[in-house]
């Protein structure tokens, strides 16, 4: 799970904000755990190692959610991966389970989430298999991830869910969030 970033337009790290009894970087992971079995963070190891998940810093620091999903792909045994950024406070365990079903069946590299037809590489399964691509992309500094998955040979993945991909950004995103019911 991705926890890096900047949060700049939040003015505060969005992934320790209270969230339905814990922090959103915490209930978020409780989510990937339910549908993968497991949970690392990538992200800042002195922010997040109270969290009681594995931590690992950015293999190749400022490059963004690319180099997170970079690290999470190169310090993985298994060769699907699902990565999910840690400000999506209306995902679920069941819109990640069928991600992790449809990557397991797929001859793809990666199986990406998609809202309104737009894919969100934040909410993916990734393969092993894409390292080198991610490692060339990062090389020549082409650091967007969206531009890039077009590369991939991916499979987008419709989601019913309304608002599952939603993100937190600024603070008038975390009121409309904070307050909706568990």
């Amino acid at each position: 799970m991705l926890a890096g970033g900047a949060s700049t337009r939040m003015g505060r790290d969005k992934a320790l904000l209270p969230y339905r009894g814990a922090t959103l970087v915490k209930y978020i992971a409780s989510v990937v755990e339910q549908a993968a079995g497991s949970v690392a963070l990538i992200g800042d190891e002195r922010r997040y190692r109270d969290l009681g998940y594995p931590v690992y810093a950015d293999k190749i620091p400022h490059c963004g959610p690319m180099g997170g999903i970079y690290t999470a792909l190169s310090v993985t045994a298994t060769d699907w991966n699902l990565v999910v950024a840690c400000d999506m406070p209306l995902l679920s365990a069941a819109v990640l389970e069928r991600l992790v079903e449809r990557a397991f069946k797929s001859s793809a590299d990666c199986i990406v989430g998609t809202a309104s037809g737009e894919p969100e590489p934040l909410c993916a399964a990734y393969h092993r298999r894409l390292l080198p691509a991610l490692e060339g992309a990062i090389a020549d500094k082409r650091l967007k991830m969206k531009d890039l998955i077009a590369e991939f040979k991916f499979e987008p993945m419709a989601l019913a869910e309304p608002g599952a991909l939603a993100n937190v950004n600024t603070p008038a995103d975390w009121v409309r969030f904070a307050n909706l019911p568990a």
